[in-house]
């Protein structure tokens, strides 16, 4: 099952999530782009977020935007390090 542009959308906001700390959430304001306030409350319905507007990662949330940014940091590195962290998630 290919991504569709409504899962990429989903992808790009988790990654927007800061995982160094569960103390900062985002607002997705109503003037947002309308595929970031869908994605936002996709999230949310899915349970992977705390309010229809982005709010906090819920533990679903975090699981999800952590391989999220793994993805991200696979698909935009070298072989090498691709390796290493491939090592380190398993």
């Amino acid at each position: 099952m290919p991504y569709t542009p409504d899962l990429v959308q989903e992808l790009n906001t988790l990654i927007r999530f800061d995982l160094a700390t569960s103390q900062q959430g985002i607002k997705v304001h109503k003037t947002a782009d309308p595929d970031v306030i869908a994605a936002a409350r996709r999230l949310h319905a899915k349970g992977l977020l705390t309010q229809a507007d982005g709010g906090y990662l819920t533990g679903l949330g975090r699981d999800a935007a952590e391989h999220a940014h793994a993805v991200l940091t696979i698909l935009n590195s070298s072989a090498s390090a691709s390796a290493v962290l491939l090592r380190d998630l398993a």
